[in-house]
């Protein structure tokens, strides 16, 4: 058997930048989007309110911000129900603030990574205020 000794052109083993994005967002607007969830987790919807204020003209970064905010308006207002529950039930309630607690950290980490992969990320269970 013959080999081919013929020069090969140098094999490009990095990644193709349009297999690494999975949608038209900017690394900017991907990393301002993850921090409108992740930071959301520590402050409420303090930051994703702000984000959402300054990053309006951004589509991606104003889509996942609007998220953000929606879901912890309503983990508020979960946390308020939850304590109503907490007094009817004379302290019983108080158990579901951990699983709150729990829920809205997951949620808001896996939101996190998709936003950074550049898909919109919808959490369940949310009442769209802000549309």
């Amino acid at each position: 058997m013959a080999q081919d000794s013929s020069p090969q052109p140098p094999q490009d083993n990095t990644p193709d930048a349009s297999a690494s994005e999975s949608s038209d967002a900017s690394k900017d607007a991907r990393t301002m989007a993850l921090l409108a969830h992740i930071l959301g987790i520590f402050t409420s919807f303090v930051v994703p309110l702000i984000i959402w204020l300054i990053k309006k003209d951004d589509e991606f970064i104003a889509d996942q911000a609007k998220e953000a905010l929606n879901f912890h308006i309503t983990v508020t207002i979960a946390y308020f129900a939850i304590t109503v529950i907490a007094i009817v039930t004379m302290g019983i309630g108080f158990i579901l603030y951990p699983v709150l607690g729990i829920a809205v950290l997951v949620l808001g980490i896996i939101a996190g990574l998709k936003a950074n992969d550049g898909i919109a990320y919808r959490y369940p269970c949310t009442i769209r205020l802000i549309k």
